[in-house]
């Protein structure tokens, strides 16, 4: 798949649009956020911890975005009745939903398989994979009713090419890359509707540096650096891009 480094946005890209954004508290999803509402999304801010949220949420304010609407919820805590219920919140609150960025992550320390419990393989797949998807559905009809929408599941390196000792967040991230493609074939009789996955890649947040400390964080990619290939997907320009997986 090509590179969207170089993609330019045009300013008013997501105008009107609602947009849902998990993990907007910190590291790419705060800035994911921002730079949405700066190109005219109302984004909606989900979290565990509602301080960081607020802070994007004034950030957002700052720079003159649409206001933003703040969903605090636990992936890991949360059951199915629980989505449908967020899902109504949306519909009643902000009328419609145009995309979604599945960015919230939960990975535990590098450890071997033989040290890894069923509760932290649970805690692992529902945040990374089981969340998203049940997220994802109970949003279907008001994504269906949408003039274009788009989806991004976050994927991982370690997803694509395991490696010992990730474990359950590489199983996570691989069956992300197969959800792609199985929802982008049950939805081409959509075709305002489309599901991509997006690896980031090595970059510089908060999450990077907890299982990455000895690296020299000065000469990673920054978040915005890879925001053009996230207006990309999100916005128009990808009409009729379904089912990939993209680096960045």
């Amino acid at each position: 798949m090509n590179n969207f480094k170089d993609y330019l946005a045009p300013k008013n890209l997501l105008k009107d649009r609602v947009i849902l954004v998990t993990g907007a508290g910190q590291g790419m999803g705060r800035v994911a956020a921002l730079t949405y509402a700066i190109h005219g999304a109302t984004v909606i801010l989900h979290g565990r911890k509602i301080d960081k949220l607020e802070s994007v949420y004034d950030e957002i304010e700052a720079v003159g975005g649409p206001q933003a609407t703040i969903l605090p919820f636990d992936l890991e805590q949360t059951e199915s009745k629980d989505f449908e219920v967020i899902a109504q919140a949306i519909k009643l609150q902000l009328k419609r939903l145009d995309g979604i960025l599945h960015n919230a992550v939960f990975a535990s320390n590098l450890t071997p398989l033989e040290n890894q419990t069923l509760e932290l393989w649970l805690s692992t797949l529902r945040v990374n994979l089981i969340g998203p998807c049940a997220l994802t559905r109970a949003c279907l009809p008001l994504l269906k009713a949408s003039p274009d929408a788009s989806v991004i599941m976050t994927a991982d390196t370690h997803g694509h090419h395991p490696a010992a000792y990730w474990g359950g967040f590489a199983v996570a991230k691989a069956g992300v890359e197969v959800l792609v493609r199985i929802q982008a074939q049950e939805w081409e009789i959509l075709p305002k509707l489309r599901i991509n996955a997006l690896i980031p890649g090595a970059v510089n947040t908060p999450q990077r540096n907890r299982t990455h400390p000895g690296e020299i964080k000065h000469t990673l990619p920054q978040p915005q650096d890879l925001m053009p290939t996230y207006l990309y997907l999100m916005g128009e320009a990808s009409k009729g891009v379904s089912g990939e997986t993209i680096f960045c």
